[in-house]
């Protein structure tokens, strides 16, 4: 039913109130602008038009914030404007009705975009979209997303609103933590997922390209060879004494000998060793099928690893037919025994690369062998190699203390002055009295590394006596293993030389 025509007001409008009756107040000042007030009282600002010849009825929303009397009149007024240009609002409503929410092309992109993608790409794009994407803009229409909405997902998940925890199983436990690289890798997500949009058409551009992001943290730490060589003497002990899994120390020492990730290492089949040649045919790796040229060193340390039959695997796990899954544990307790807590496995893998750099293999040879897709991903290591910069550099201040009238020289051995540090982390020459060094990893080939029990007997002392000169830091040196107190027989020896010599003896850990 129509009532009469009067000029709407927020004083007329909180006026009316329902009678039962589904009527319409429509307003004098602009024709089709109405108020609709439904039986049970609801208050709706609609604009009614003729388009094409038929007659249409466009919602522009309820009384209250935002919508007054004057902001819905206004509204009403700009849609008149456009049905004079030739445009449709309520078609319009429709058709933005049909266009995908976020969420909706989400799943679309992990259904026909990343098809042909490695299972563990998968797996990273989807856990960015259920845990941060979607929670958050999922429900917002994709060709609606702008920039500033992209950089806002990125605050909101480094703030850490998307934080949860999740039940993944009967006893498994997701836990959802946010951060600033959990941020940075959504948006990178979203990116592709937008990419995608543009090429099937949803939308026009992608509004995450060029978005702000917060500054990565790069993680770039390099074994020295006498914290290589620590590493080796700790892995040799353990292997001696048999506290750590001998496949997860044949799997650290392939790790820092051949420069692999540690997935490769770990899922490595003895069919893909090809001895003749002495390489690795990895038929997949993160970049692809590769070939992995391996020194003498690791060919020693695969042909020491014994095979367990019906298991494919180089490294067999507890289970048949499964491989060694976690190095991690084990790596905590070697580092610590090593003093390298700060190491993480994947700085084996730089390590190696270091290594290649500071010895003259150029950044292609390096890259080669690391199964790098980019050049880019080299360049970390270029400050390691004697870059042309370098000289450059020498030259220039050569030229520049010469007119300052400054003569630099090298220090004498007896100056209190430091040598130059970069020759001495790389060129440090082992000590001529020093016992030679195992190829694989630097372990100690005459050390035997004997615990606290087998030591006191080649002493002649009791455990207890062992102990007791630990505490009072007078016994001979030892070095911790997990929860292994473990001696060399060379510093027994030593020890043993030094008492009977009158010297005073020292306890101190390896």
């Amino acid at each position: 039913m129509t009532e009469a025509r009067v000029r709407l007001t927020k004083r007329l409008v909180d006026k009316l109130g329902p009678d039962g009756r589904d009527r319409v107040v429509w307003d004098l000042d602009v024709h089709g602008f109405g108020l609709r007030i439904s039986p049970g009282g609801a208050l709706t600002y609609v604009l009614q038009y003729r388009f094409e010849g038929r007659q249409r009825r466009f919602k522009i929303g309820s009384h209250g914030s935002p919508w007054t009397p004057e902001a819905a009149r206004q509204e009403a007024q700009v849609l008149l404007g456009k049905i004079i240009a030739g445009a449709d609002p309520q078609q319009e409503k429709i058709e933005e009705r049909k266009q995908l929410a976020v969420a909706e092309l989400c799943d679309l992109y992990l259904a026909e975009a990343l098809f042909a993608a490695k299972p563990t790409s998968i797996k990273a794009a989807t856990n960015n979209i259920e845990n941060h994407i979607k929670p958050l803009i999922g429900m917002r229409r994709a060709s609606k997303i702008l920039r500033s909405d992209v950089e806002q997902m990125l605050r909101d998940i480094a703030a850490g609103k998307t934080a949860a925890k999740r039940k993944t199983g009967h006893r498994g436990l997701s836990r959802v933590r946010g951060g600033k690289g959990a941020a940075n890798q959504a948006v990178t997500t979203l990116s592709a997922v937008l990419g995608f949009g543009v090429e099937r058409g949803i939308r026009l551009a992608n509004p995450a390209i060029g978005a702000r992001k917060f500054p990565a943290r790069k993680l770039e730490r390099f074994l020295s060879p006498a914290e290589l060589a620590r590493l080796g003497e700790t892995l040799s002990a353990a292997a001696s004494l048999g506290v750590e899994s001998p496949y997860a120390i044949a799997a650290l020492r392939l790790l820092v000998l051949t420069g692999c990730r540690k997935s490769e290492i770990l899922t490595l089949k003895r069919v893909h060793i090809d001895t003749f040649h002495r390489c690795l045919r990895l038929p997949d790796s993160k970049t692809g099928a590769k070939v992995v040229h391996l020194g003498a060193p690791a060919i020693r340390v695969i042909a020491t690893i014994p095979e367990v039959v019906g298991n494919p695997y180089l490294l067999p796990g507890k289970k048949e037919g499964t491989h060694v899954t976690d190095l991690q544990a084990c790596w905590v307790r070697i580092r610590k025994a090593a003093g390298l807590e700060d190491v993480r496995i994947h700085d084996l893998r730089h390590s190696f690369a270091s290594i290649g750099a500071s010895t003259g293999d150029s950044m292609l040879i390096i890259g080669a062998l690391l199964g790098h897709r980019s050049a880019k991903t080299t360049e970390r290591y270029t400050h390691l190699s004697d870059h042309p910069l370098k000289s450059a550099a020498e030259r220039i201040s050569d030229a520049i203390a010469r007119h300052l009238g400054e003569t630099l020289a090298l220090p004498a051995a007896n100056d209190t002055m430091e040598a130059d540090p970069f020759e001495t982390f790389w060129a440090a020459e082992p000590e001529a009295e020093a016992p030679p060094s195992d190829p694989v990893l630097g372990a100690i080939i005459r050390t035997e590394w004997l615990d606290t029990r087998a030591a006191a007997t080649r002493l002649g002392f009791t455990v207890g006596t062992m102990q007791t000169y630990r505490w009072m830091g007078t016994g001979p040196a030892f070095r911790k293993v997990g929860r292994r107190v473990v001696y060399s027989t060379q510093a027994l020896n030593a020890w043993q030389a030094a008492q009977s010599g009158g010297q005073e003896p020292s306890s101190k850990a390896a």
